[in-house]
């Protein structure tokens, strides 16, 4: 199935680029057979470099030296039916258009060198996006789940924005985070703390030990790989949340990170005012100044954590996106349309272009009727984008 795709791929550029080859063969003829019409002191040859110049712009460099040929013959072609195909006129002509229609060519190879360079580059960037940016199960626990990121740079998927989730036992951890810095340059933190949080959720039992955990391994990475010009500098806020299966509850901690939005299905929405604690790599802290932030989370509900990508973004005249009052509109909406509501609602405020990457994470608890009974395995998923 995918081989068949791949193949349509191939051949239908290969089909356009045929198709397309009528405009300079066209050109061709129409320049020779008006040449001939026109009066003798009139000269249309040098058009003639039209056509290979128009065809470097859709095909590879063996259909432009065909159609350079082609426009070569037809210069000669015009000198000969004249009688003049050897005089020193004719001959500098059909040198100049050799010539010309030689370096379009040599410039089609040097772009589809480049071209397929450039493709070798993305297999390995896809490649390693597709290791470090997991995405979300759509249900874990008693949750439904819907991910998004948002990139502020072009070609970039990953970058210091991170969230995860891991199945513990009776209950779910997710974690979002926001890597100071943005793009390539926050991978190293993001990866860090992504594997610091799939190993040490599931060694401690209270989220205040989970947060002094990543601190100290956050303090470690920067204290090895930290620049010196940006001491102190390197930072990352996460809001650690764990939601129990037996309670209708969400323990939170969060450190330095924008609270959640808890959107009810009859259109309420609620900003929990939480007590932070300080982002992980400002100053390693013990478990006890983490305080825990207790949210109701009912059945129905819908919980929905992001990065300050969303709330900073603005539009043409300055202004910040109104998130709550956007989200709030969408408050009935499943996960996965209320984060497709608002990715096109936000593209369209900043007019596709952010200042900053964006995560957000949509969590729904299910109704207790609909609750899944089986959960022999242990689910564990994680992924990370861009960041400020």
């Amino acid at each position: 199935m995918e081989a068949g795709h791949g193949l349509a791929g191939v051949r239908q550029p290969w089909q356009s680029s045929h198709a397309l080859l009528v405009i300079p063969i066209v050109l061709i003829v129409v320049i020779t057979a008006v040449d001939q019409l026109v009066p003798a002191d009139i000269h249309l040859g040098p058009l003639l470099v039209i056509a290979p110049a128009i065809t470097a712009s859709f095909a590879g460099p063996r259909l432009t030296g065909l159609i350079g040929f082609l426009a070569v013959a037809a210069q000669a072609y015009i000198g000969w039916h004249f009688g003049v195909l050897f005089s020193r006129n004719v001959l500098v002509q059909v040198l100049a258009l050799t010539v010309l229609s030689a370096m379009i060519v040599f410039g089609c190879v040097v772009r589809e060198r480049s071209r397929h360079q450039l493709a070798q580059v993305r297999s390995v960037a896809e490649a390693a996006q597709h290791v470090l940016l997991w995405p979300l199960p759509e249900r874990i626990g008693a949750l439904r789940i819907a991910c998004l990121y948002l990139a502020a740079e072009d070609e970039a998927q990953i970058g210091g924005d991170l969230y995860a989730a891991t199945r513990i036992m009776g209950g779910v951890r997710i974690m979002i985070g926001d890597v100071r810095g943005k793009g390539l340059s926050a991978i190293g933190e993001a990866a860090l703390l992504l594997g610091a949080f799939r190993e040490a959720a599931h060694r401690h039992t209270s989220l205040p030990d989970l947060a002094a955990s990543l601190e100290q391994s956050v303090t470690r990475y920067l204290a090895d790989f930290e620049p010196v010009e940006e001491t102190g500098e390197r930072f990352a806020t996460t809001l650690l949340l764990e939601l129990p299966d037996d309670d209708h509850i969400t323990r939170v901690v969060s450190c330095g990170h924008p609270p959640p939005l808890v959107l009810s299905p009859d259109g309420g929405l609620t900003v929990p005012s939480l007590h932070p604690a300080p982002p992980l790599g400002i100053g390693e802290i013990g478990p006890e100044e983490y305080k825990i932030d207790v949210l109701s989370f009912e059945p129905g509900d819908t919980l929905l954590l992001y990065t300050d990508g969303v709330i900073e973004a603005r539009d043409a005249g300055g202004d910040f996106y109104p998130f709550e009052t956007r989200a709030a509109q969408w408050s009935e909406a499943g996960p996965d349309s209320l984060l497709h509501h608002i990715q096109r609602d936000l593209r369209a405020y900043t007019r596709g272009r952010l200042d900053d990457d964006a995560a957000l994470v949509a969590l729904r608890r299910e109704p207790d009727i609909h609750r899944r009974r089986h959960h022999r395995h242990i689910t564990h998923a994680s992924g990370f984008g861009g960041s400020s």
